[in-house]
């Protein structure tokens, strides 16, 4: 499946503030801000799924609905998206080197990962964390 693995010069930047979210996705911004939801989520045991996206990236544009589906479809999980460009220090510390990435995460930490805009995989992934948070409830 697609992914994007650095910016096309080439393309116009008329466009290039793209809004990633929709449904129940919430945007990280700031450094901040990620240290509040992940913070949030451990104190109340969710699972969050993050996307590193790119406005400038095709795979990306082409899976935020899917996403922001999901995001409504499992509520009981966090949705996050973050946006490499705002965000280089945090993407380059989760060794985010293609768009999109998604990390799924579990009490702050690492329980998965998934380069690229495979959407059966993705929610596949996200299914069964789903149905772990729902069993550990």
């Amino acid at each position: 499946m697609g992914n994007c693995l650095g910016r096309n010069r080439d393309e116009d930047d008329f466009d290039s503030k793209v809004n990633f979210t929709g449904g129940n996705v919430h945007i990280v911004d700031s450094i901040e801000s990620w240290d509040e939801k992940i913070s949030e989520a451990k104190k109340e045991g969710k699972v969050i799924i993050v996307n590193f996206s790119a406005s400038w990236c095709g795979p990306c544009r082409m899976i935020i609905p899917f996403y922001a589906e999901l995001s409504l479809k499992y509520p009981q999980l966090v949705f996050l998206t973050v946006d490499v460009d705002e965000l280089p220090d945090l993407s380059s510390s989760m060794d985010v080197h293609a768009t999109p990435t998604f990390f799924f995460l579990q009490d702050g930490n690492h329980k998965d990962k998934l380069v690229g805009a495979n959407k059966p995989e993705l929610e596949k992934k996200i299914l069964a964390l789903a149905e772990s948070s729902h069993c550990s409830k």
